[in-house]
C-alpha cells in the first residue's frame, strides 16, 4: 500500500504516536519552525531551562563552595551512570569527562601503549574527520612508528565491513569506528566488528556521538573494549556540553590515563606530589569538571531514559520509513538521491538525501522556508530524527518544502558560496 502524502495522513501518524507528548518537555519557542538539526544539536530540555536557574542561583550563589560536598564532585559518575544504561554499559563503566575529542585522546594514547608491539590503527574515511585528525596527531606526538590505515567506504553510504575485517591482523593495535557515520547514517554491526578485532588481538573504540539517545546500544554484550560520545546531539546536553568515555572494567586498572590531574588523583586532599591514580575509571579524569555544564546533560539523558531507548528507536524507524517513501513519491522524481542506507538494520536516526544543488538548496530551507537542516559536503542535505520532538507532520512539510524548493527553483536565489557553518 502506497503511504498518502496528505497533510491529514501525517496528522493522522502524530495522534497514534505514543510519545508525542514527550515534545511538550522542550523548549520550543517558534512553533512554526521546523527544526532537523537534533543530530548535531538538540533542543532544550524545560527541565535544563530549570535547572539552570537553581545550580547559579542555588548551588552556586547560595551554597558556593559547599556544594562539591553536596552533588558537584559526584556528578561525573552519577550522570555517567546513567548514560551506562543508554548503551548497555554498567554503572561503574562509564564516566563524564572533557570534550570528544580529549576523551579519544586520552583513550586512544592509553591504547596503543596497551598494545605495546603493534603498530597499526585501523579506521574507514567514514570517520568523523576530528577522530582522525587526533590520531594523526598523537602518532606524530608517540613517535612509535605507528601507522594509520584508512579503509575507504564503497559507495560513501555503507561501511566497508568486509574491507575491514579483511585488513585486520597481529599488528593491528586498535580498530577506531564511529559506530553511526556522521554523513551517511550507516551503523556498523557493533558485535561482529569487535569481534574481528579481538580475534587478531586489537582492541576497539567506537565513537558513539552519532548514535547515543537515537538507537540502544549494547557495548557490554559486544565486549566493547572502549567507547567516547558526546552529549549535545541526541542526548541534548546543550552546545559544548562535555563527553563520556567508558572503558570496560577489566581494562580500567590496565590502562593508564595520559592526562594525568589532581581530580584523577587516589587522594585528592593529602596534596602528595607524587601522582597516584584512583581506583576503577575515576582516574581518568583529570581536572574539575565544568559543573553547570556537565550538570545540564542530566535533564535530557533523564528524558531518554523516561521514554525508554527501545520504544524510542521504533519511533525512529517508523519516521524514517514515512520519509523515505515520501523521498520516492515527491523528490526522487526530482533529482535527489538518497545518502543513507535502505536497510533500517544499517541506518542511524538521520536520512541523508543528495542533490547537485544541496547547498542552495539548504540555505533556502533555512532562510525562506523556516526550515532547519544541515548540509556536509559534497552535496548532503542530512535530516535529523529525535523521535523525543519531532513529529511526523514536521517531515511531511520539510519534504514538501523541499519539493517547492527545487520545482520552483528558488535555490537559485542563493549562493554557492559555503557559510563557515552548514
Amino acid at each position: 500500500m502506497t503511504t498518502p502524502a496528505t497533510l491529514s495522513y501525517a496528522i493522522e501518524l502524530d495522534r497514534q504516536d505514543t510519545l508525542a507528548h514527550f515534545r511538550e518537555r522542550f523548549v520550543i519557542d517558534d512553533p512554526d519552525l521546523i527544526y532537523m538539526d537534533g543530530n548535531s544539536l538538540g533542543r532544550l530540555p524545560r527541565a535544563t531551562e530549570q535547572l539552570a536557574t537553581e545550580l547559579v542561583r542555588q548551588q552556586w550563589g547560595a551554597r558556593l563552595i559547599r556544594g562539591w560536598g553536596e552533588s558537584w564532585f559526584s556528578a561525573p559518575e552519577r550522570i555517567g551512570a546513567k548514560i551506562a544504561q543508554l548503551i548497555g554499559a554498567e554503572p561503574d563503566e562509564v564516566i563524564m569527562t572533557d570534550s570528544t575529542s580529549v576523551a579519544l585522546f586520552k583513550l586512544i594514547v592509553a591504547a596503543l601503549r596497551a598494545q605495546q608491539g603493534r603498530n597499526r590503527i585501523l579506521s574507514d574515511d567514514m570517520n568523523f574527520p576530528s577522530d582522525l585528525y587526533i590520531i594523526q596527531g598523537i602518532i606524530e606526538l608517540l613517535d612509535k612508528g605507528h601507522r594509520l590505515e584508512v579503509v575507504p567506504s564503497p559507495d560513501g553510504i555503507h561501511g566497508p565491513a568486509a574491507e575491514i575485517r579483511a585488513h585486520l591482523d597481529e599488528q593491528t593495535a586498535l580498530l577506531t569506528l564511529s559506530h553511526a557515520a556522521f554523513k551517511s547514517g550507516y551503523v556498523y554491526a557493533m558485535k561482529e566488528m569487535t569481534e574481528a578485532a579481538h580475534a587478531v588481538g586489537a582492541l576497539v573504540l567506537w565513537d558513539l556521538s552519532h548514535a547515543v539517545g537515537a538507537m540502544p546500544i549494547q557495548v557490554r554484550e559486544a565486549n566493547v573494549d572502549l567507547a567516547v560520545g558526546c552529549t549535545y546531539k541526541y542526548l541534548n546536553g546543550g552546545p559544548g556540553s562535555p563527553a563520556f568515555l567508558y572503558i570496560r572494567r577489566d581494562l580500567q586498572e590496565r590502562l593508564n590515563n595520559p592526562i594525568t590531574g589532581w581530580m584523577g588523583q587516589r587522594n585528592l586532599f593529602d596534596f602528595s606530589l607524587d601522582y597516584q591514580p584512583a581506583e576503577g575509571i575515576r582516574h581518568f579524569i583529570t581536572s574539575s569538571p565544568p559543573i553547570i555544564s556537565l550538570s545540564l546533560v542530566e535533564p535530557g539523558v533523564d528524558l531518554l531514559l523516561e521514554a525508554g531507548m527501545e520504544k524510542l528507536r521504533a519511533k525512529s524507524l517508523q519516521q524514517s520509513a514515512y520519509l523515505l517513501e515520501l523521498w520516492r513519491q515527491e523528490l526522487e522524481p526530482l533529482g535527489f538521491s538518497l545518502k543513507s542506507p535502505l536497510d533500517e538494520k544499517y541506518r542511524g536516526s538521520h536520512i541523508s538525501l543528495g542533490h547537485p544543488e544541496a547547498l542552495r538548496i539548504d540555505q533556502a530551507l533555512i532562510h525562506e522556508f523556516n526550515v532547519i537542516p544541515d548540509f556536509r559536503a559534497p552535496d548532503n542535505i542530512r535530516l535529523g530524527l529525535t523521535p523525543l520532538y519531532t513529529s511526523f507532520r514536521d517531515i511531511y512539510h520539510t519534504v514538501m518544502r523541499l519539493k517547492q524548493i527545487v520545482v520552483e527553483k528558488v535555490y537559485e536565489n542563493y549562493s554557492l558560496e559555503a557559510p563557515i557553518i552548514t
